[in-house]
């Protein structure tokens, strides 16, 4: 499909993927780890819209065009109420053994006298309030009141960690090998519930501890009728586009023509900016049948966008400042840094929706029903409600004709104090000037919007040039993907030692804060476009160790659980692993900088780490690599790659510093490494997965530095017989890590794509990856953890290593002259 230029025009940008990408779910705010915001369905009005977590997080739009009133934005948000209520949502205690229990355990009649009591949820993790539970199984017992429920869908609402089964009065009503990384509701079978009594219902479980984590929570809620769309049509979506900083919907609503963007401006030339927690949502409207028609526009937010979980009350507020009307609100508790972990949300701090006061816009608050109603019959809404409200803004735009009205509604969040570094409370990046609140930061959103907007498109439009040039055209529709996620995975904040900060979160994966394999990956997208957020990624890692608070020879994995950076939380080290990491990545920094000041800074932590790889790095002991869900390895030849690569890269180092002798050393080292890496990893038409173990094979991909930055230490034949048996192993949806699994990881199907010598195979490793992007039933953002076989999703969403896809528009920077696709 070929993209008009009038449509380009009418978007303001320019560049970018035909008007019909498709996305596995769809960045519309994206900014931070908490405040990111994703549509999961193609049409924009085919869902709620959610956090990356999966927890509903509504934006909803309308436009009325003539009083016909047209949803172009959002869903209704499904609502339940408690009949059981779980423990995030009221305190409940039930009867518990750790013990096994006689027959019938699960039956109304059992008697449970002797079982202790306790509070709910059960978990390994103390500040969760609850019953502190580590042994392998467990059995509870509630007993609750049903009432008349005759005409409720009812469901199970439960989170837990790990294999569980679950019953109601008897009856199995859920059964699962595994955990779960969030609340899911299942209904309950009409057959259980026709059973149900007015009193002395029993909901019984037993969960077994099989690994890691420990967590149970349970409890039974009825749906809520949603609210009627009487009177209100859906929009008919013609054309989706997203870019590097955008995602633009067109809209066909009767008579008139509608284009919704949503723009966060992640320019990393402009720390200020990138920091800023402020997107642009545009309504742009026009007549498409040469006639005057009255047009009014809508916009929501649900107030769930400040809380962890919708059970938490909320306080609501309406004020002007500067040149803009807003709305705010936050949560009543404001627990400042209480919680951290993987599956949550910020519930502290305030979200703020602004709009022009110029342009007389109707705001309110009211619940999600009322807001839609009020909307659509031309009135306003209130509540005396606390919880799961929605922030309406509506603007009339009077008569529009063919020449498109532009109505601008900002979306913004304050957390107040960001991060939790060693003990100290941080506040985001732009906080750095003291004299700056969320009211300025928005004004200034306001009036700079028309140049930010400028300064989107000219970016928008080079990165897409740029990723063709070194890839091809499905190579760059996956950059601009990657964008934004990869940014918006992170957090940008300046420590007590005046060093920049930008600190990630594994999403999903298991929430850690600054993770250095997480880092890694993710480093491409930064080396290309600001080192410096790349050095913000390593400062904490260094000080970790310079410290002194980390005493070990090697690098630490990471930082702790966000977003407190206590100290690291991961409990087992990957000492090859990320001294590799760092060593390459203090040297990628050098090439981009043209000089080793970086290292320098830390040039004792860079000795100690290179030192330890000189022994222990080449021929490593059983040990986890980056890719530790695959468990542990022992003569790894992949993790050699990485010791043979900071080797040399620190070799590159000490030579920029006039170090002649340690250079020699170390570059003479890599060099004898790598001869002796080919002799022993050497299976017939390609390299083992372990030193002399014949008939497996893995994905290289730590060896696309030795290319990137022109170390030379093995011959392109390497490449060659490596890349040429690889394209024999791939399946529908990409190529798989290595011979143990069918599963990838597409960050490193990138890198491993760049070792290839011609645009034809790197053209064939990228393509089934497009596949998987375009045609994958799990709607979450990206995952980089995917099944080759049938394109799902294994495990992790939202990650920065996403960053990693930008590893070929690297080699083409680093590498201009001998660039060119063959």
């Amino acid at each position: 499909m070929v993209r008009t230029l009038a449509f380009l025009a009418l978007l303001g940008i320019g560049g970018g993927a035909v008007a019909q990408q498709k996305a596995p779910s769809y960045p519309l705010i994206t900014h931070d780890p908490y405040f990111s915001i994703w549509s999961a369905t193609d049409e924009l009005n085919g869902s709620t819209t959610k956090h990356w977590t999966g927890a509903a997080q509504s934006l909803t739009g309308f436009v009325k065009v003539d009083g016909v009133t047209y949803r172009v934005l959002g869903q209704n948000e499904q609502s339940y109420q408690a009949i059981a209520a779980t423990s995030d949502e009221a305190p409940y205690q039930v009867k518990y053994t750790e013990t096994a229990p006689a027959e019938g355990w699960m039956q109304n009649s059992f008697d449970d006298k002797a079982w202790k009591s306790g509070k709910a949820p059960f978990g390994d993790n103390v500040a969760s309030g609850g019953t502190h539970w580590e042994s392998r199984e467990l059995w509870t017992r509630r007993t609750f009141d049903a009432g008349d429920l005759s005409a409720a869908e009812l469901f199970l609402k439960i989170s837990h960690d790990d294999n569980i089964t679950v019953y109601l009065n008897g009856e199995e009503i859920y059964g699962h090998k595994g955990w779960l990384n969030q609340y899911i509701y299942k209904p309950i079978p009409d057959a259980v519930k026709s059973k149900l009594k007015a009193k002395g219902n029993v909901l019984a479980v037993h969960i077994l501890n099989t690994a890691g984590g420990a967590f149970l929570d349970a409890g039974i809620a009825r749906l809520v009728p949603p609210p009627g769309n009487k009177g209100i049509e859906k929009g008919i979506q013609t054309a989706v586009n997203i870019n590097a900083t955008q995602t633009s919907y067109q809209f066909t609503c009767g008579k008139a023509d509608v284009t919704l963007t949503f723009t966060s401006p992640l320019l990393m030339d402009d720390l200020m900016l990138l920091s800023r927690p402020i997107s642009y949502i545009s309504y742009k409207v026009s007549s498409n049948d040469n006639a005057a028609h009255k047009v009014q526009v809508y916009f929501g937010a649900s107030t769930n966008i400040s809380v962890n979980v919708p059970a938490q009350a909320v306080t609501t507020s309406k004020y002007t400042n500067g040149q803009l009307s807003v709305l705010k609100a936050g949560t009543k508790e404001q627990p400042m840094l209480k919680k951290k972990g993987d599956d949550l949300r910020i519930d502290w701090g305030y979200m703020y929706i602004a709009t022009p006061t110029a342009t007389r816009p109707v705001q309110y608050v009211s619940n999600a029903g009322d807001a839609m109603a009020a909307f659509a019959n031309g009135t306003t809404a209130s509540t005396k409600l606390d919880k799961q409200l929605v922030l309406s803004t509506a603007v009339d735009l009077g008569t529009v004709n063919a020449t498109p009205k532009e109505q601008l509604f900002l979306l913004g969040y304050d957390d107040l104090y960001a991060l939790q570094y060693f003990n100290t409370n941080l506040k985001a990046w732009w906080k750095n000037d003291a004299t700056q609140t969320i009211d300025k930061q928005l004004n200034a959103a306001y009036t700079d919007y028309a140049s930010i907007l400028g300064k989107c498109a000219k970016f928008n439009a080079q990165l897409y040039k740029d990723a063709v040039s070194a890839g091809g055209e499905t190579y760059a529709k996956l950059c601009e993907l990657a964008y934004r996620q990869a940014i918006s995975a992170h957090k940008l904040a300046k420590s007590p030692q005046g060093e920049i900060l930008f600190l990630s979160k594994e999403n999903f994966s298991n929430g850690c804060i600054n993770t250095v394999d997480v880092t890694y990956p993710s480093a491409p997208l930064f080396l290309l476009y600001n080192p410096d957020l790349l050095k913000g990624m390593m400062n904490g890692i260094f000080y970790f160790s310079e410290s002194g608070k980390f005493t070990e020879p090697y690098a630490a994995h990471d930082l702790g659980t966000y977003p407190l950076a206590n100290g690291q939380a991961y409990g087992e080290g990957m000492p090859v692993e990320e001294s590799g990491n760092m060593l390459v990545l203090a040297g990628a920094i050098a090439r981009a900088e043209g000089n080793a000041d970086y290292a320098k800074k830390h040039w004792k932590t860079l000795t100690t780490w290179a030192e330890y790889l000189l022994k222990e790095g080449f021929d490593p002991a059983n040990q986890l690599c980056t890719d530790d869900f695959a468990g542990h390895l022992a003569r790894n030849t992949n993790l050699s790659l990485k010791a043979i690569a900071g080797i040399r890269s620190y070799a590159m180092l000490a030579k920029l510093q006039g170090l002649t002798d340690v250079a020699t050393k170390y570059e003479n080292a890599a060099k004898e490494m790598a001869a002796n890496w080919v002799k022993l990893a050497d299976d017939g038409d390609h390299f083992s997965l372990a030193f002399e173990s014949k008939n497996t094979w893995s994905q290289k991909y730590n060896m696309v530095w030795d290319k990137v930055l022109n170390f030379n230490l093995f011959p392109a034949a390497v490449y060659k017989k490596e890349t040429d048996f690889y394209l024999t192993k791939q399946h529908k949806f990409g190529l798989p890590l290595d011979s143990r699994k069918t599963y990838t990881k597409s960050d490193w199907i990138m890198w491993t794509a760049v070792l290839t010598d011609n645009s034809s195979d790197f053209d064939a490793l990228v393509a089934p990856l497009y596949t998987y992007v375009t045609g994958t039933t799990t709607r979450v953002p990206l995952s980089d953890w995917h099944e080759t076989t049938n394109g799902k999703m294994v495990g992790f969403q939202a990650r920065s290593v996403v960053g990693g896809y930008f590893m070929k528009m690297l080699d083409a920077k680093f590498n201009p002259a001998s660039f060119s696709l063959k």
